[in-house]
């Protein structure tokens, strides 16, 4: 498996199908896009389905018509992973056999119930190396479910977001060893992100912020696996009146529903951008005109992400 190697910026625009776009996941959608066609680059339109239980019938095509209707178009064919298991299967391998990766039986409640201190509300309950090979575990019965963890190393990450600056992150203690293959034999996002963003040549990783703590557990793949890690953006999210994120879970609108509201792609586009603070909120622009604006002002998008920080 080598990587495609590019002196060309390559962006790319990852949304899982598991329900319609809403106004948060456009606007990540519209900077990934910037972000590539301002550079002069290459943007990619990648379907993160391989959580085949999550997906919902007709969302893939949805995905492509919401973005096509909107002007965000792409380079080459969509990418779709449940089309490319061989490729993570032999990242997998490639782990197993320099012994990065170990089989593990414990459930969420085992490991919970593993630590003295309970973990705060909303976080991910660090691994306690229960299943590690140095901690003897009990013999694995054949056909036994395992999942398969990440053996990380406690050692400190440094690594420079674009909008974020500069972060530090000690995989040992947060959040320990990580899946890489669900007990359902399904690659966890984790490694199928790396084996794509790596294979497709992407040079720039574009994503909403809730997304940051991924990055360190990539970076740590990228490196085992042999590849050079992309450039990562994590873009301020999109909230609603109360400040919650907008979510599907919680019924943020569909681009349908806006669609039947009245607004046409040049008013979600200008409100996208009204967002960002690239204009007023009702204002009517197509994609392409927002990006030759923002490219005859000589934008930094970076630097006006961070100014949309809290919006």
């Amino acid at each position: 498996m080598n990587p495609i190697a590019t002196d060309t910026v390559v962006g790319r625009y990852a949304p899982s199908p598991t329900g319609p776009l809403h106004l948060g996941n456009l606007r990540t959608a519209l900077i990934c896009w910037l972000q590539a066609r301002l550079a002069g680059g290459r943007m990619l339109l990648r379907l993160d389905d391989l959580d085949r239980p999550r997906n919902q019938p007709g969302s893939t095509e949805q995905i492509i018509r919401d973005l096509t209707w909107l002007g965000l178009d792409w380079d080459g064919e969509v990418i779709v992973q449940t089309t490319r298991e061989q490729h993570y299967q032999a990242a997998f391998s490639q782990l197993k056999k320099a012994g990065a990766i170990f089989p593990c039986r414990c459930s969420r409640r085992d490991i919970a119930s593993a630590l003295r201190t309970p973990s705060p509300p909303g976080t991910e309950t660090p691994y306690p190396g229960t299943c590690r090979p140095e901690n003897n575990p009990a013999p694995f019965k054949p056909g036994e479910p395992v999942a398969w963890r990440y053996r990380v190393s406690d050692t400190t990450l440094v690594w420079q977001d674009e909008i974020l600056g500069r972060q530090i992150d000690n995989l040992a203690r947060h959040p320990g060893d990580f899946i890489v293959r669900r007990k359902d034999g399904i690659i966890a996002y984790q490694l199928a992100s790396v084996v794509d963003d790596a294979l497709t040549g992407a040079t720039d990783v574009v994503r909403g912020a809730d997304l940051v703590d991924s990055t360190a557990r990539q970076i740590a793949l990228f490196r085992s696996l042999g590849y050079p890690a992309p450039r990562f953006w994590h873009v301020p999210l999109m909230t609603d009146d109360s400040g919650e994120k907008l979510s599907k879970r919680h019924g943020a609108e569909s681009l349908d529903a806006l669609k039947n509201r009245g607004m046409d792609a040049s008013c979600v586009i200008g409100l996208l951008a009204g967002s960002l603070g690239v204009c007023l909120q009702k204002s009517r622009m197509s994609a392409a005109e927002l990006a030759l604006r923002l490219a005859e002002k000589e934008c930094n998008l970076a630097g006006l992400l961070q100014q949309a920080g809290g919006r």
